[in-house]
């Protein structure tokens, strides 16, 4: 028999129970980055219809990856140099501001290709910062044992964003244009402003203590303080590692799909859709459940379901529906792997460096997308591929698992990558540096509010 509803009612509460700050901020949130996703989506419509060339799209990509990854170190630095809640005001405002302005351009009629990089460059800044404020701003919203929760609500958040902006986005570049894209952004910027400004977070206050560094120093703190203590250290290059290979193997995935297809969009398009579905799936659960409570165990056995159903079964199985759930499983598990590591870093690392580590954080994991990237496609067209087509090489060895046919070789690196990476949080887990974390870094008292 089912438990009782007030029964039922009471564990709810019982479990959410002190986050209504951080839900506010949340709503907020998930309102901004369904209207980033909106915009987002519509650029690329717009960049596409230029002059139909896949450069284009490639270099808005671009234009919000690099300022993003490059200004981490720097944006955490700054982060930790003034209250969390300015430095969340300050990023959003900035997105206010870029999109107010290029919205003012457009409605004037004499909106370039350009200018929409501009905009897209200077939105990826705003997002420098915003990762890092929000992510210390967790513990001075929810208690320790609520972090993970917390950090599974912001994934599904950004699923959310990623799974329903493409949509909103097609019926309103059809019904109002760009402009009314525009129009719905903005407002999602001023609801998150507001959000924030409602909220008092426990404990803010401007980094102190010391003499204040000179910003480029100071914005490599983070990465010293990560790499000056061993458990965290071990952390990090595990991180990196798996963050590499996998990222490697993802590149092809879309690719894969299509030459295994054809060229089917429907069938990518379902594949896309079981990640964004995934992702909520998993951001839910985490919320629900909490976590594990061996947060590395759990991150690092994590990686590998992640590294044997996204990548090693997905490389294998043949059809939309065996991709579709492979893919699925991978992306459900993707938040828990994410919120493990957050709170990790939320519980072990002082609150007034927590800018700058996260910072940090931010920037090794994705200074491994361009590099993954950079030589994943390459691969894929001038070896593993034309040796698939040979029955040569590795693909020719593992054709009795992939098969043949276009797409196979890709498919092959797709398998090479979850072993690795499937390998490289094994080996993360024999380290006992990284094995004992939380025995080597206990994690830290949280200080009282200040006044």
């Amino acid at each position: 028999m089912g438990q009782p509803p007030s029964s039922l009612q009471n564990r709810f509460i019982q479990r959410f129970s002190g986050m209504g700050r951080f839900g506010l901020v949340w709503c907020g949130q998930v309102v901004t980055l369904i209207g980033n996703s909106v915009l987002r989506f519509s650029l690329v419509i717009q960049a596409w219809t230029v002059d139909h060339q896949a450069t284009q799209v490639v270099a808005l990509s671009l234009c919000a990856l690099l300022p993003q990854m490059l200004l981490s170190p720097t944006a955490g630095a700054l982060v930790d140099r003034c209250r969390k809640r300015t430095a969340l005001q300050l990023a959003d405002l900035g997105g206010l501001v870029a999109v107010g302005a290029m919205a003012a351009v457009y409605f004037l009629g004499d909106l370039h290709l350009w200018q929409v990089y501009v905009t897209v460059a200077l939105l990826g800044a705003c997002a420098a910062f915003q990762f890092p404020a929000l992510s210390s701003a967790v513990p001075m919203l929810v208690g320790k044992e609520q972090l993970q929760r917390a950090n599974g609500l912001l994934a599904t958040a950004k699923s959310v964003a990623d799974v329903g902006g493409p949509a909103l986005a097609g019926l309103l570049v059809v019904t109002g244009g760009l402009g009314a894209v525009l129009v719905i952004d903005l407002i999602s910027f001023a609801v998150a402003l507001a959000t924030i400004r409602m909220v008092r977070l426990d404990g803010d206050r401007p980094g102190e203590g010391g003499t204040r560094k000179r910003l480029g120093a100071d914005s490599l703190e983070g990465l010293r303080y990560l790499f000056a203590q061993p458990s965290l250290r071990g952390l990090i290059l595990v991180f990196f590692t798996v963050n590499l290979v996998m990222v490697f193997g993802f590149a092809v995935v879309q690719p894969m799909i299509l030459a295994r297809t054809g060229s089917d969009v429907s069938v990518l398009a379902s594949v896309n859709a079981g990640i964004g579905a995934g992702g909520i799936a998993g951001g839910l659960l985490l919320a629900a459940w909490g976590g594990p409570k061996n947060r590395v165990r759990g991150m690092m056995l994590g990686v590998v379901g992640m590294c044997l159903s996204a990548q090693i079964v997905m490389s294998v199985v043949h059809g939309v529906v065996a991709w579709t759930a492979a893919i699925l499983v991978g992306a459900m598990i993707m938040p828990i792997v994410n919120g493990s590591m957050q709170s990790i870093i939320q519980t072990k690392v002082p609150e007034e460096r927590q800018g700058r580590v996260f910072g940090a954080v931010m920037f090794v994991s994705q200074i491994s997308s361009p590099v993954a990237m950079a030589f994943s496609g390459p691969l894929a067209d001038h070896v593993f591929e034309p040796q698939a087509a040979a029955g040569t090489g590795v693909p020719g060895l593992l054709a009795p698992l992939i098969g043949t046919g276009p797409g196979s070789g890709m498919a092959a690196m797709l398998l090479i990558a979850g072993l690795l990476g499937a390998a490289a949080a094994l080996w993360g887990l024999a380290q006992r540096a990284v094995r004992h974390i939380d025995v080597l870094t206990p994690d830290l008292e949280k200080q009282p509010a200040g006044g």
